[in-house]
């Protein structure tokens, strides 16, 4: 978990969150909540989740790839909220 960057970690959140998005739905998402994110920052980092099999990618069409968070990456997502809730309590 931490050697991913903040930057994936976020994206894994994001894929979680949505049913097979494709990488454009993907950047719509990541980009409400964050701000502006280039094409050259996105695929990069989203091929590394894949090569990690963090992150499923398959085929929508000859043009579109979906992405999928795969049980590894589900079980790291698991790791992470349970390693911050170690780390920080909140009082209602």
């Amino acid at each position: 978990m931490f050697d991913l960057t903040g930057f994936q970690r976020d994206l894994l959140y994001v894929i979680a969150s949505l049913d097979r998005p494709s990488g454009q739905a993907v950047k719509e998402l990541f980009e409400e909540d964050v701000g502006e994110v280039n094409h050259g920052r996105l695929y990069p980092n989203l091929d590394t989740l894949v090569n990690r099999s963090l992150v499923s990618k398959g085929q929508l069409d000859r043009r579109t790839n979906y992405y999928e968070i795969t049980d590894e990456g589900l079980e790291l997502l698991r790791e992470r909220r349970e390693w911050e809730n170690q780390k920080v309590e909140f009082l209602d």
